[in-house]
């Protein structure tokens, strides 16, 4: 009975600390971030680059002409979140969900993307 009583304890305060946390704007370690300054750029840089790269496999050419948000998250490497509206030829733009996973230390296979855009059933994926 006792520790029972003593697990809804701790229950509670981890909850309540949780909820601190957010309304004080603080976030997890290792959440994912919205990007600002020197870090956004090198994240959009990266997004153009594996956008070509993407052609280069034969896949889509798509062109960004809106970037409504940049996110950076640590995880085994670095995984970059941009939700972009993205043009592929003559067809209107379409938002989309890319998302970047480098791991630089490897020489094969270190980057994977990912686009999901709305409307689509599928998701375009390629490594390199």
């Amino acid at each position: 009975m006792y520790s029972s009583k003593v697990f809804y304890l701790f229950c509670v305060i981890l909850l309540s600390l949780g909820a601190f946390c957010r309304s004080a704007g603080l976030t997890p370690r290792g959440a994912a971030k919205e990007l600002s300054g020197d870090s956004r750029k090198e994240a959009l840089d990266l997004l153009d680059a594996s956008l070509t790269k993407l052609v280069t496999g034969n896949g889509p050419n798509y062109k960004i002409t809106k970037v409504t948000s940049v996110k950076g998250q640590t995880v085994a490497g670095t995984l970059n979140t941009f939700q972009v509206e993205l043009t592929h030829g003559d067809e209107a733009g379409k938002d989309c969900t890319v998302k970047i996973w480098t791991q630089p230390w490897l020489t094969e296979n270190g980057t994977n993307i990912k686009i999901q855009c709305t409307g689509d059933d599928t998701e375009q994926s390629q490594t390199w």
